[in-house]
């Protein structure tokens, strides 16, 4: 099995996460293309039980008392959940999910695209208000770290597929 490429991407057109980088926020965007037809719920199931992942759920689930399950994936896969352990859904299409934490400080988004040859996975973050709180050190403090975890988030979740 080959592993998957992870690129580093401008946005695509149509992404919902264009609006934040309009404003001037921090975004990114990461690919990664893979074999076969994907859709939305299966790559959002995927991402979010992903071995890559699972420690971040049960962190959130321990330290923030924000829990989420497998059921709990497929229930935000499937659009039938708007809340996600320390996320609410902030904007969905048929082949994005944009989710928003529960400070509204980042935004998390995955976008899905046909390709002749397979689909390319994107995922993306938004992080707003950086500036204007203070956090900019912070921020570029970890945003090495931030960048190979997102990395690291995709390439598991392109496996999983």
């Amino acid at each position: 099995m080959t592993r998957p490429a992870i690129t580093a991407l401008p946005l695509p057109a149509g992404s919902l996460l264009e609006r934040y980088r309009d404003m001037g926020a921090f975004t990114d965007c990461y690919a990664a293309d893979v074999a076969g037809a994907v859709d939305l719920p299966a790559y959002v199931t995927a991402f979010y039980n992903s071995a890559a992942f699972r420690p971040e759920r049960w962190l959130l689930g321990w330290a923030a008392k924000r829990p989420a399950t497998a059921a709990d994936v497929a229930r935000l896969a499937a659009g039938a959940s708007e809340r996600f352990s320390a996320w609410t859904v902030e904007a969905r299409t048929p082949d994005q999910l944009m989710l928003c934490d529960f400070q509204g400080r980042t935004r998390s988004w995955l976008m899905v695209r046909p390709l002749a040859t397979g689909t390319r996975l994107h995922f993306g973050s938004a992080v707003v208000l950086a500036e204007r709180r203070g956090d900019a050190f912070v921020f570029n403090a970890l945003l090495g770290f931030h960048r190979l975890y997102s990395r690291i988030l995709l390439k598991s979740a392109a496996k999983r597929l």
